[in-house]
């Protein structure tokens, strides 16, 4: 029997990020993977998905390319093609992770895990052969699926989840998507860029990016339907109807209780996410769960000895980044290290349909709630040199600030490549830089991460350049 020093089971962005640790503290380590290498996220989330929004990126450039003092014959979007390209890049990157465990000597044992008492691991490959494997540490990372909702059941025909509406055939003329979570609305604009009509139906009041900040879900909002997508919040799926034909959305108000009926082609289901824990030994070791997901402490130890947690089967946020931040500071516990837990009240989130969103820390309504008295500034892309020459002059940069102290509270942003400016934020935030420090920061000029000297200055009652 193979023994291990760590185990981990998945092999994901938390689990192949923690076994990577594990080996370059020495530790003999294995991973456990029942598909590819890398996840959903690497092959059916993140990375695929960038792809796909990328190509529709490219193609709305092209059609607005005479903005840009260029003649373009007519461009078209080939399906199959983008498609293709998107697999192709996930493709690579599972072979680059296959790379990393040769590397770092990392056992990759291929089949479904079970937990077995006594620190064992029972894996069934392809074939049906058993085999057990033990361990002085199981790290358990298996991940997410999409969830399901009671009226919408996926049928991978007529109701799809975000796997198949990455491989689709071709495309279709409507579609209806079921949540306006960062899933629902990246898919919303990748199909609509291509030219499927679109409608989004989201249950929360408040609409698109329900869990953002107030004036961005505005903003999205009026930047959506002007690209044509149809948004209807507060709005519930109560059944479906389904035949050769298409489909027939039953879609009722939840403020009113006026119906309507949606017709489409396909609906994309995309109400977030249900984690993986069925079938994997869970209730024979009495492992504990608390509202559906396994409880850890804060370095991710559940309440059986040897066996940890990581990623989206743990409260918190269900992001790559996450589970790879848990993955270290679990492993680094593990090897006597000492990391300091994770502050999860500075976690970036990114939203990455056309314009881009990120986020930190607090919205405006969540920092008066927690009882701060608050100085906040906007800063418009529109007011923004770099914006204006690049031609994305749409969105804003928005910070929160205590006013007592000038703690940075939260940042929101929505606008071109946002997802990148937005680690400005996290770091000032964990080193506890106030307004006054930014402020004083100098940006280069011109770009777009100037906005937020420009939002602050804005705050405080400096800004220039409005």
């Amino acid at each position: 029997m193979d023994k291990f020093d760590i185990l981990v089971i998945g092999s994901g962005p938390g689990g192949y990020v923690a076994a990577i640790r594990a080996a370059q503290l020495g530790k003999k380590v294995g991973i456990i993977e029942k598909e590819s290498l890398g996840g959903i996220c690497l092959n059916w989330g993140c990375i695929p998905t960038k792809a796909l929004l990328k190509s529709a990126q490219v193609f709305e450039y092209l059609q607005h390319a005479n903005e840009y003092g260029i003649q373009v014959s007519e461009a078209k979007a080939d399906f199959g093609q983008i498609i293709k390209r998107s697999r192709g890049v996930a493709d690579g990157m599972s072979k680059g992770i296959q790379f990393l465990m040769k590397k770092n000597k990392i056992q990759v044992i291929l089949g479904t895990a079970k937990l077995a008492k006594n620190k064992m691991v029972e894996v069934t490959d392809s074939d049906g052969k058993k085999q057990n494997y033990q361990a002085d540490h199981i790290i358990i990372a298996t991940g997410g699926r999409a969830k399901q909702l009671p009226n919408l059941p996926i049928d991978g025909v007529y109701v799809i989840e975000y796997r198949k509406a990455m491989s689709l055939e071709k495309l279709p003329k409507k579609m209806v998507v079921v949540g306006a979570g960062a899933i629902g609305v990246e898919f919303a604009y990748f199909y609509s860029a291509l030219g499927t009509e679109v409608t989004i139906v989201e249950f929360m009041e408040q609409g698109l990016v329900p869990r953002e900040d107030a004036e961005i879900s505005k903003e999205l909002s009026k930047i959506f339907k002007k690209k044509g997508i149809t948004t209807l919040a507060n709005t519930s799926v109560e059944r479906i109807e389904s035949n050769k034909s298409g489909v027939k959305v039953f879609a009722k108000n939840r403020k009113d209780g006026t119906e309507q009926v949606l017709e489409c082609d396909i609906v994309l289901s995309a109400a977030g996410v249900s984690p993986n824990l069925e079938g994997i030994g869970l209730e024979e070791l009495g492992i504990t769960l608390e509202k559906g997901l396994v409880k850890v402490d804060p370095f991710y130890k559940t309440n059986v000895e040897g066996i940890y947690a990581i990623g989206d089967i743990v409260p918190g946020p269900a992001l790559a980044h996450v589970a790879s931040a848990e993955g270290i500071v679990c492993v680094e516990a593990i090897c006597g290290h000492h990391p300091e837990p994770i502050d999860y009240n500075n976690i970036p989130g990114c939203t990455y349909c056309s314009p881009e969103i990120a986020s930190v820390g607090h919205t405006e309504a969540s920092a008066l709630e927690a009882g701060y008295e608050l100085k906040v500034g906007k800063f418009p892309f529109s007011a923004s040199g770099k914006a204006s020459a690049a031609g994305a002059k749409e969105g804003f940069v928005k910070v929160i600030y205590d006013k007592k102290y000038g703690e940075l509270l939260g940042a929101h942003m929505i606008g071109m490549n946002v997802t990148e400016m937005i680690a400005e934020i996290v770091v000032a935030r964990k080193l506890e830089t106030t307004g006054h420090e930014i402020l004083k920061s100098i940006h280069p000029h011109p770009t777009m991460s100037e906005a937020i000297m420009e939002a602050t200055a804005a705050a405080y009652g400096e800004v220039i350049h409005l």
